[in-house]
């Protein structure tokens, strides 16, 4: 059996392994924590509020896992890049690193909700940069010493598909996966595998932060005949993703719910 086929057949495939979580504090982000841990990843949890990652890191460690916490506010470079020597000072640098700290606040554009907007591009685009960048490096590092890195970018299907009121979310995630593309084509050479996961709607925090009276009514109506995907099933897609051998690369892994249809 080849070393690829036996972590692929592990119940730990990503023993060794060093992951990054940004936006671990609730919902995609802190089932991926836990789920890609039960994996064997020593993972590294981001966030801002520092009680709902405490809580995390012990649950992980209760389950057997390795955790850290990090409190941080992705939109300030400088404590990403603090965030960043953490990691490497406590955990020897990542090697996986999932980018999924995001807002989503969808408003009709003529509402001019400027302050919506800029949050958005603030969170979805500003903030993810400031992670690629203080991340990069070590995935880059540890792909040329450890066989492997994966940088892991959460998009959304409003990258691809046409939602009402959400034109500035969706053009943020449009940015996330045209860039990932690109990303690709850099850090692929050097043994980086670059993927954006793309899901339709998923139950999480995202649906509380929504204000717009219509956007709010289009997602209460959409459960009557959708059944929302579930965080977890995209932590089982980033373990899925992580896990493969190094030649296996997915690009954009567009994921939605079986009666979503679109």
């Amino acid at each position: 059996m080849t070393t690829e086929t036996h972590a692929l057949s592990s119940t730990r495939p990503l023993d060794g392994r060093v992951a990054v979580i940004t936006g671990a504090s609730s919902s995609i982000g802190e089932a991926s924590a836990e789920h890609l841990a039960s994996l064997g990843a020593r993972v590294a949890v981001l966030a801002r509020r520092a009680e709902r990652l405490d809580e995390l890191v012990t649950r992980i460690g209760k389950n057997g896992g390795n955790a850290v916490a990090i409190a941080v506010d992705v939109t300030d470079a400088a404590a990403v890049q603090a965030a960043a020597d953490r990691v490497e000072a406590e955990l020897g640098g990542a090697d996986l690193l999932f980018n999924n700290a995001g807002v989503m606040l969808p408003a009709p554009v003529d509402e001019l909700r400027v302050d919506q907007w800029q949050r958005q591009i603030d969170l979805n685009i500003s903030g993810l940069m400031n992670v690629i960048g203080a991340f990069t490096p070590q995935l880059v590092r540890a792909a040329g010493e450890r066989g492997v890195a994966d940088l892991i970018n959460t998009s959304s299907s409003a990258a691809r598909n046409l939602y009402p009121t959400f034109a500035v979310y969706a053009g943020t995630k449009a940015f996330v996966s045209h860039l990932s593309k690109h990303l690709r084509v850099e850090l692929g050479p050097k043994s980086v595998r670059v993927s954006a996961i793309e899901p339709g709607i998923v139950g999480t925090e995202l649906q509380d932060h929504v204000t717009d009276a219509g956007a709010k009514a289009w997602l209460e109506g959409s459960k009557e005949t959708v059944d929302w995907l579930r965080p977890d099933d995209i932590a089982q897609t980033v373990g899925f993703i992580a896990s493969l051998p190094l030649r296996v690369n997915l690009p954009q892994v567009f994921i939605m719910p079986t009666a979503q249809p679109s």
